[in-house]
């Protein structure tokens, strides 16, 4: 059982997954059974996405980037059943947000790539900013509708526009193993008055580079893929509580969650652990 493992190993546990090690890579360097990494791993997603929910508030975050990164549970769409898809399986994106300025990712849901979902998002990001924020986005058609429904009129909106030398522009991420070249950028106002200089998607966009490195269940080309939804949110909880709280950011020599003022100092995954009630 998960409860009878030390501190110690916990902690080498949790550090493992935050690092992309997979699970059964970590079986064998700690000698911890796989269902029980499992099974730790799940409970200390399922806490940390309520510390980062506390802990994300009354934020004065005011140069954000908006972003979805593609994944898949258990099998992708087009070899899931609608039946398969009403339960879990299939596609899901990760929505995120990152503040350009600090690193931090104040806000992330777990979903399908539409309306509903990116509506939840933004109305979850306004809720914990204090100040008028600048955000910038790709083309997704709900955000628009998305960002005036959250921010109302308190909003400054640019997207980011994007054209790709493939021929079929409606090919999905599952069937696309390497980027398109992009040919043409442009930026277009959507609300209010954004500084034309800073429309970009460049900072969450490498971000998204950063999560797939660092979560495992995110590697493409593997057998590494999440079979159930609550182990895939619990897996990207664990990561961005990972990622804010406790990496040091490179060009920040902080954490994101330092640099922002949310902590004082730099959690050490024990600290983490123990925040969790490991």
């Amino acid at each position: 059982m998960a409860n009878t493992l030390s501190k110690d190993q916990k902690v080498q546990v949790i550090s493992s997954l935050c690092e992309d090690a997979s699970i059964r890579g970590i079986e064998r360097m700690t000698g911890v059974h796989r269902d029980t990494i499992m099974r730790l791993g799940v409970r200390m997603g399922e806490r940390c996405a309520d510390i980062h929910d506390k802990k994300m508030r009354n934020l004065p975050c005011v140069d954000l980037q908006i972003d979805e990164i593609w994944g898949f549970i258990g099998k992708k769409n087009k070899r899931a059943t609608p039946d398969e898809r009403n339960t879990g399986l299939g596609d899901v994106w990760t929505f995120i947000a990152l503040d350009r300025e600090t690193k931090l990712v104040p806000s992330f849901i777990v979903g399908k790539r539409e309306a509903y979902y990116a509506n939840a998002f933004l109305e979850d990001l306004a809720s914990r900013l204090t100040r008028r924020p600048q955000i910038s986005s790709d083309e997704l058609a709900s955000y628009d509708n998305a960002v005036e429904r959250a921010f109302g009129m308190e909003v400054d909106y640019g997207q980011v526009v994007k054209s790709f030398t493939v021929v079929n522009l409606n090919q999905d991420a599952a069937s696309r193993y390497s980027p398109a070249e992009v040919c043409a950028v442009s930026k277009t106002v959507k609300q209010g008055e954004p500084v034309w200089g800073r429309i970009s998607t460049s900072h969450v966009e490498k971000q998204n580079h950063t999560v797939r490195m660092h979560v495992r269940r995110l590697t493409r080309l593997t057998n590494a893929f999440s079979k159930k939804l609550e182990n895939f949110k619990a897996a990207i909880a664990l990561h961005f509580a990972y990622y804010n709280l406790c990496k040091i950011h490179l060009a920040l020599r902080t954490t994101p969650a330092q640099a922002a003022g949310v902590e004082q100092s730099i959690w050490t995954v024990a600290d983490l652990v123990e925040a969790c009630g490991e």
